[in-house]
């Protein structure tokens, strides 16, 4: 992951409003008042899907992020790379980024009510 993808993502993502970014793993997530809703991997952004959103990323063909360990496949299906073409459309990369903010926001509700 280099810092330049991540600062041109963030600036791409700047019409949501203060987003941040955090090292994890062995790239970065991206917060919005402290809710993640995007992961930047080998310079490829993931963003956050639920039942709210997912159906766009199938309509687009796009695979649930996954990665291997010990010789097998780990699939982690809450985040699913971002289509290629919304880098050249900065008005529909950002609606995309509202429905992961959404999704985020949803996922970090249910860790709320299960805490309580």
């Amino acid at each position: 992951m280099t810092n330049e993808f991540v600062e041109f993502v963030k600036d791409q993502m700047a019409p949501l409003g203060a987003v941040v970014s955090r090292r994890m793993f062995s790239g970065a997530g991206l917060y919005y008042d402290g809710v993640i809703f995007a992961l930047i991997l080998r310079d490829t952004l993931y963003f956050k899907v639920d039942d709210g959103n997912r159906a766009a990323y199938e309509a687009e063909g796009l695979l649930p992020f996954s990665y291997q360990v010990q010789g097998r496949t780990v699939e982690i299906g809450s985040y699913r790379r971002v289509p290629e073409r919304l880098f050249d459309d900065a008005d529909e990369m950002v609606a995309w980024a509202h429905a992961a903010l959404a999704a985020g926001r949803r996922a970090d509700a249910k860790k709320k009510r299960r805490r309580r």
